[in-house]
């Protein structure tokens, strides 16, 4: 049975994002992370988004973006319910409150190969 409260260094390679109890742990250029899972529009699992191109956790529902290091939602969704599209002013609100309202991070460790969230 897997170590719920770890995950092994070698099923954390670059680029990934897994989910470990209530937070949503990544691996940014080399650089473990975990945040807590919930997206702060619409409660999405964040450990089911991917990392883009600047290091960024991506939610998988409507694709608002989180940087890892401090939780700020720096992108606003692009969408709502189960429309996926231009949102403007909507996208806006939710930004704003995103950057105030942000998510929390842990401190991962490395122990024995595997990581923890402490």
């Amino acid at each position: 049975m897997p170590d719920e409260e770890s995950i092994a260094a070698e099923d954390l390679p670059d680029g990934t994002v897994r989910p470990l109890g209530g937070w949503a742990v990544g691996n940014r250029a080399g650089e473990p992370f975990a945040v807590s899972r919930r997206c702060r529009h619409q409660l999405a699992d964040l450990a089911g988004g991917r990392l883009d191109q600047d290091g960024c956790l991506v939610c998988p529902w409507h694709g608002s973006k989180y940087d890892v290091r401090d939780g700020r939602m720096v992108g606003g969704p692009r969408g709502f319910l189960g429309y996926h599209g231009p949102t403007p002013g909507y996208t806006q609100f939710v930004l704003a409150y995103g950057r105030v309202l942000r998510l929390r991070v842990g401190r991962v460790v490395r122990r024995a190969g595997r990581f923890t969230v402490d």
